[in-house]
């Protein structure tokens, strides 16, 4: 022990212990409901959930939970629900079914996004320096997700849910994970989900194997995904 360490209080570790121990509990205690105020959408503004335009693709909406890379859920995902714009919701159900003649299909880890969360995503960034992440463009101050156009996904096997090698997990922030960076295996999954979405429209960022865009103009919003059912 540092003689710095040694100069701590024991109170002052308790009082961080029990800090600690609150702060777990709220992080694992169960997603409050938003309010009428925060469900307040502009007149016409819809969201599809994709998974009632195909109930065949799967979903793992990791930011509903502590298993993603800021290690909390985030503000926002009261309902772990992969939500688009619905004429992006059919195109993606299209994605869909094209695969499926290769017995092939698709899992979502994320898709419409809270300003809220993006926010979110940001101060860990900072309070953790890690401002890399946001100047070399693996977090976003301002996302496509804001707007319900964008999705996080990959390939899988239709009949068992195993997800196809490429080569680096979801939110992998470092070059392997650019599109290109990849041969043999990977590279051939990574250029068939990329053509498979591209089918339908859908434009790769070329920084992150898994992300994709339609598209479209929106305005981004920052309704909690509660307020969808």
């Amino acid at each position: 022990m540092s003689s710095e360490m040694s100069r701590v209080r024991v109170p002052t570790l308790l009082a961080c212990a029990v800090l600690l121990a609150a702060c777990s509990a709220r992080a694992a205690s169960p997603a409050r409901a938003p309010d009428a105020e925060q469900c307040k959408v502009a007149p016409g503004v819809r969201m599809e959930n994709v998974q009632r335009v195909d109930p065949t693709i799967r979903t793992d909406i990791r930011y509903a939970t502590r298993d993603n890379f800021t290690g909390e859920r985030l503000p926002g995902y009261e309902n772990p629900a992969a939500l688009l714009r619905p004429e992006v919701a059919q195109a993606l159900g299209r994605v869909q079914a094209r695969l499926r003649a290769e017995g092939l299909g698709l899992k979502v880890w994320d898709a419409y996004r809270p300003v809220r969360a993006t926010l979110a995503m940001v101060d860990w960034a900072e309070r953790t320096n890690r401002r890399w992440v946001l100047n070399q463009g693996y977090v976003a101050r301002e996302s496509g997700h804001n707007r319900g156009h964008t999705i996080d996904l990959t390939l899988v096997r239709l009949d068992t849910g195993e997800e196809l090698d490429m080569g680096t997990p979801y939110d992998t922030f470092s070059e392997a994970a650019h599109t290109a960076n990849a041969t043999g295996t990977v590279r051939a999954n990574r250029d068939r989900l990329v053509a498979a979405m591209g089918a339908e429209g859908f434009t790769n960022y070329d920084k992150e194997w898994w992300h994709f865009r339609a598209a479209g103009t929106y305005p981004p919003m920052d309704v909690p995904l509660g307020c969808f059912r």
